[in-house]
Parts: structure tokens; sequence; C-alpha cells
């Protein structure tokens, strides 16, 4: 639970309302949610909520029409709407890069103005969105050949964090509407075999290569373009060719033409779209190239859906401000420390991969926003898998261990592949998971025989919070919705907790150290700049690297 001594009434958890919340707290910590459900029949019409395609079942949670008043009154003494409405605005919210935050200008399909430093920046947003739906479609339709005169077959993404996680996600998610020659593949691990074993299966004729780095200068990226290259020259031997199998998302035109690549095939975005945030811009071009223009248009029209609802739907029926105020509810009053995701869809088998950047790079952080440290919890553990594999898996410990883990279920009505016996079988889990997580079972329902020791390893306590999201179907516009769902409430937490979700300065200093350690790791003489642990670990490998 956040503390109050010597607070300050400015940040939400340091005020009279967070107070209010703590003495709420003590009378329904204990109150479980079979009661809950047994006194209010209309507990799911109550706690529930339909916006577009999306439907969110958050009844399921330890709470009551009291706990959701004083969490919104929360949200308004953090001033999260007008937070929002400055995000929207263009305003540098992202204050120690001195940024603006603005994603959702990507996908702003009402072309409405948006200004930074007294610019619209749509007609440069618009241009580049044209720009890479002409050039996919180059791809696609098999006008663009290779070097020999063949059409592209395979395309390879090389990127690092956002530039890899998202469209590698989106990828994943659009099967249905992958073009049926193109093949994508996404090569991010520094790790040499990753690139190695990747570049073995394919053909040099017939690949194409995306360089996803905004400086093109990003370590692990530049390394993996730059073995890239060298094995595409050992077969097309000319470095004109380059320009016919290599193209760049960047924004640094020098370097980007010094790597062989035709600047007419580079492909820009702006300092106001952060990595995790960045699939949206042409960091998504291989998401383009994977399911066509269209495709990646309504991708964008679901996320504008979802930055409306956000920005014009009051905080009470506001679907990312409800997400966002019941993680903070679990994570600052009941001390839970992570948040599950559990898609039960094969297809979004990768959405917490992409949501533990999205979320733990944003709000994973000690520091506030105006330089202070926190006294409170801020950004938690976000984990999981695909929902069937996770039931034999780590399930056992949500269900019946001691600590506790809220988690959202997230599943698509429609099935897809037309395997509906399947799909039931996957509905009944998920509908049985989160039911089983409320009720739990007691001791006198474990009852089978007379005998049974002081405490049957069959009781569940229950009591375990779950949010459930239906969407219609998974289709380019649902996901796109369900994307910016997560990314509006991420923002609507790091309000909260007073902190600046759009910079990760935690990430530098490892960075910096490595660069500093890499030469260091051919150096003649040992080693003895360092602790005595890293020390001893850098003449450990030194030994058995020269032997």
């Amino acid at each position: 639970m956040p503390s109050t001594v010597g607070s300050n009434p400015q940040i939400a958890l340091h005020s009279p309302v967070c107070d209010a919340l703590q003495v709420h707290f003590q009378t329904v910590r204990d109150v479980h949610m079979r009661e809950l459900f047994a006194a209010d029949a209309l507990r799911f019409e109550r706690f529930s909520l339909q916006t577009g395609d999306i439907l969110l079942d958050y009844s399921k949670n330890r709470i009551t029409e009291e706990t959701m008043q004083l969490l919104v009154q929360l949200a308004e003494v953090a001033d999260v709407a007008g937070w929002r409405n400055r995000m929207f605005a263009g305003e540098k919210i992202n204050n120690t890069e001195g940024r603006a935050v603005l994603h959702t200008a990507l996908r702003n399909r009402s072309n409405t103005p948006v200004m930074v430093d007294d610019e619209d920046v749509m007609p440069a947003v618009n241009k580049v969105l044209e720009r890479i739906g002409v050039f996919a479609e180059q791809v696609r339709s098999g006008a663009w050949l290779g070097f020999t005169g063949k059409p592209i077959v395979d395309v390879v993404n090389i990127g690092i964090g956002g530039s890899d996680l998202g469209p590698h996600m989106v990828y994943q998610a659009l099967k249905v509407c992958r073009h049926p020659r193109l093949k994508m593949h996404f090569i991010s691990n520094i790790d040499g075999a990753h690139v190695k074993e990747k570049l073995e299966t394919l053909d040099p004729e017939t690949t194409l290569f995306i360089v996803a780095s905004k400086t093109f200068t990003t370590q692990e990226t530049m390394t993996n373009a730059h073995y890239a290259r060298g094995w595409f020259l050992q077969h097309a031997h000319e470095k004109a060719h380059i320009a016919r199998h290599f193209v760049a998302v960047s924004t640094n035109e020098e370097a980007v033409t010094d790597f062989g690549i035709d600047p007419g095939n580079m492909f820009g975005f702006w300092d106001w779209v952060g990595g995790r945030y960045s699939l949206w811009s042409a960091i998504g071009l291989s998401i383009v190239l994977a399911v066509g223009e269209k495709n990646f248009l309504a991708l964008l029209d679901g996320a504008h859906a979802m930055d409306t609802h956000f920005r014009d739907a009051p905080l009470a029926q506001n679907m990312p401000v409800i997400l966002a105020l019941l993680g903070v509810w679990y994570s600052n009053f009941f001390g839970a420390e992570s948040q599950a995701v559990l898609p039960y869809d094969h297809y979004l088998r990768s959405l917490p991969l992409y949501l533990q950047q999205a979320d733990m790079e944003s709000n994973g952080k000690s520091v506030d926003r105006d330089g202070q440290v926190v006294d409170y919890s801020t950004g938690p553990i976000i984990w999981g898998t695909t929902g069937i594999n996770g039931q034999h898996a780590f399930y056992q410990l949500i269900h019946q261990g001691t600590r506790l883990i809220p988690a959202d279920f997230i599943i698509s009505v429609t099935e897809p592949s037309g395997m509906q016996e399947h799909h039931d079988i996957l509905m009944a889990n998920f509908l049985a998971q989160t039911e089983a997580l409320m009720r739990g079972r007691t001791q006198q329902e474990c009852l089978t025989t007379g005998v049974t020791p002081p405490i049957s390893p069959k009781v569940f306590a229950g009591n375990h919070p779950s949010n459930a999201l239906l969407l219609n179907e998974l289709t380019p516009y649902t996901l796109g919705m369900l994307i910016a769902l997560y990314e509006h409430k991420i923002f609507v937490q790091g309000i909260i907790w007073n902190l600046n979700s759009y910079d990760q300065w935690g990430v530098e200093l490892g960075k910096q150290l490595a660069k500093r350690i890499q030469p260091e790791l051919v150096a003649e003489d040992s080693v003895k700049t360092h602790d005595a642990s890293t020390n001893g670990l850098i003449n450990h490998y030194r030994q058995l690297r020269n032997k």
C-alpha cells in the first residue's frame, strides 16, 4: 500500500482520495467475490463495457461500486483527462527528452490537424504512409525484382525492441490476411546463431531486407544488417545490387546511403514516435508487405477508434481507464507484483511479449516526472502465454499459490480456421478458468469421503481477479483496437504514478558499459578496471576465447 507520510498532495497516491481508498480497502479486502455475485444479480451488466468490437467484463474483480467511484476520483485527482488532452494536442509531455508523444497521430484517420512546434504533422504522416503503400504493392505484385530478375519471396525485418516486437506480433496475429507468396522473418537477437541459421534457409536472389533503425547506428541491428549485407554480396558480388534487396526505416540518410541502400527506399519517422509505440509508422513496413495496405489501414482504423473512445468517453465508462485503475487497485493496495496476459488465441501468442516491453519499459521506474524517488509501487511485471498452454504450466500457481496475480483473459468469439469444435473447447476453458479463479473450491465442496486431511489439497481459495476481453473476431481492425487499448492503459497508469512513460533511461547504462567492455574482451592485459566479479568474468571469457 502507498505511504502518505510527508506526502505531496499533487500526486494522486499522496492525496486524500488515496487515504479514502485505503480505508475502503480495509472493508473489502477480505470480501469474497462469491458473496458479491450472490448479492447482485446484475453484477455483469454493472461491471462490463462494450466498445466497438471489444467487450470487457471486469465483474470478476474485487470491487464494488464504491471502489470504482473512488478509483475514478483518483484518476481525476491525477488529472488523467488533462494529460490525455495534452498528449493528443502534441504537447511535449515526454519532459526528460523534450518531445511530444504522438503515436496517435500515426493512426489519425480523421486527419484533423495535429500540431508540433506550430506545424501540422499530418501531411508528413500521410506522405510516408502513401510511400510505404506504393512500395509494398510493388513487392506484393511481383513488379519489384531482385538482381537476377526474380520476384521477392522472403522479407527479413532486422530490428530490435519496438522495431521487432510490434511488427512480429502483428504479423503473427494477422495470419489469415497474409500474402500467399511472401514470407516474413524477424531477426533481432545479437546472438550470431539467430541471423546465421535464418540466412541459411533463404535464397539471396529472392530475399528483401528491411533494416529498421532510426539512427542507423543501433549496435544489435547494424551488426546483423552488416552480416546480412556480407552474406548477400557473397552471392551477388556487386554492391550496386544491394539497392534491390535492402531498404531502410531510418532518418539517417547519409548512413543509409553509405550502406548501399537507395535513399529513395528509406522510410522515415519522427522523434515523437517512441520505439515501443512505432508499429503504426514506417516501422510497420513488414506488416504492410505481409497483409497489404488495405489491412494495414484497417489496423490504423481500429486503433483510431480506440483513441476516439479514450479521448471522448467519461472516465467511469472508459475502457483503458478502467483497466488502468484496476491495475492500480491491485498494485498499490493489494500489493500485487505482476499482471498475467493470457490470450486464448494461437495467433496472439506474442502479445504478452509485446506488452512486456510496452508496459515495463514505460512504467518500470522509481523516479517520477518531478525527479523524486517514489514511495509506492509502479509498473508491474507483465508475463503470460497462450491460455491452454498456460493451464498446463503455471496456472497452478495462480490458482493455489500464495501470490495475488490479476490476469487478463483475451479471446475472439469467431473461429478463424473453421475448426469450430476446437474453438468451443477453447472457449469453454477460457470461461471455466475465469470462473474457477473467482469461485475457488471450499473444503466442504471437496468432501467426497468421510476421511480427509485437515485441509484438502483440492481447496482453492478463489477470489483471484481477472478481466475477460472478448473480440467479435480477430481482424486488423479489432487488433488495432486491442493494441491501442493497452497503450492507453499504460499511459493512464503512468499519469497516476506521476511517471514519464515515454523515456527509458534505465536501459542506457547497460549499453554504455557494454561499449566499454567490448574492447576489453580482446585486450592483451588482464582487466582490472571493474568490480571483482566483472573483472573475473571478463578474464575468464578472454582466457577461453583465446584458446
